[in-house]
């Protein structure tokens, strides 16, 4: 149920080669003392801190640590996440949306913040509570993805034909979700952290990671948003390590064999994802 696949057959059907990928995934609102401290992280599992096959772990959201952890403490601001392991742009939006196991987990086991609706409702109830919120992230997309490859049970052509449809719907899905965040009357740093590639010497993996990226950031300026560059940090720190973030230590060791990933963030791809929030954040704040 928690699964998350790996997207080999999108990129080999999107460029006509087997190349490898594996893109990422993942109420009222609380009381804060100072509303002008605060910081609200929205997302997938890369934002939760997801750990795969974790087991009794789940029960306990503090054993999960993701970079909003990171920001909040390096900012001073009180983090509030919101993130859903599985989440996809529909999803977030719509309780009847397509969901890549958002809905069972939060059934299952408890959030970092707990809510009974859409994240995207619960992120509007808390900006209108909270306006003077001073940073949103949101991690949000390659879900989308998974659910094409699961539709097209792995069919390259299938999932060809419809990758166009996909990332069209995941822009679309992404400007709605801005703009209802900023309707709140949030003025803010509203920020999209894009998502990195597995495998930077993998030209069709990372090609589609990149497409993947575009799709989530075609209306960040329409909507006053900024973008951290994670794909670009990532890029940086792995090419000590023939261009693959795994051997670079920025992804979890798989359950399965500990020298090969996961598709999740380990606690210093966790941090790097931190750095690249909080530099894009002074950048936005400088003047």
């Amino acid at each position: 149920m928690y699964k998350h696949l790996g997207l080999k057959r999108i990129a080999a059907a999107a460029v006509g080669g087997l190349s490898a990928l594996a893109l990422l995934m993942t109420g009222g609102p609380p009381a804060a003392a100072n509303d002008g401290q605060l910081y609200l992280a929205l997302g997938d599992s890369v934002v939760f801190g997801y750990i795969t096959q974790a087991g009794f772990e789940y029960g306990n959201p503090h054993n999960f640590v993701g970079y909003p952890d990171y920001v909040g403490q390096a900012l001073r601001f009180t983090t509030t996440n919101a993130s859903c392991p599985g989440e996809a742009t529909a999803g977030f939006s719509s309780a009847t949306g397509a969901d890549n196991g958002c809905r069972p987990f939060k059934a299952s086991a408890p959030l970092h913040v707990a809510y009974t609706g859409t994240q995207l409702n619960f992120a509007t109830g808390f900006l209108k509570a909270h306006p003077n919120t001073r940073l949103v992230t949101i991690g949000l997309g390659a879900n989308d993805l998974f659910l094409l490859q699961s539709g097209c049970a792995g069919n390259p052509t299938c999932i060809s034909n419809g990758l166009t449809g996909a990332l069209a719907s995941i822009s679309a899905n992404m400007g709605m979700i801005l703009g209802a965040l900023r309707a709140t009357n949030f003025h803010g740093v509203l920020m999209i952290v894009n998502y990195y590639s597995l495998d930077y010497s993998d030209t069709a993996g990372t090609g589609l990671t990149q497409r993947l990226n575009n799709a989530i950031t075609s209306s960040a300026k329409a909507d006053h948003a900024v973008v951290a560059d994670v794909f670009d940090a990532f890029q940086t720190a792995a090419k000590a390590a023939g261009e693959k973030t795994c051997n670079a230590g920025l992804l979890n060791a798989s359950p399965q064999f500990q020298f090969v990933c996961d598709v999740h963030p380990s606690q210093s791809g966790q941090q790097l994802l931190a750095q690249t929030v909080e530099n894009a954040y002074a950048a936005a704040t400088e003047d």
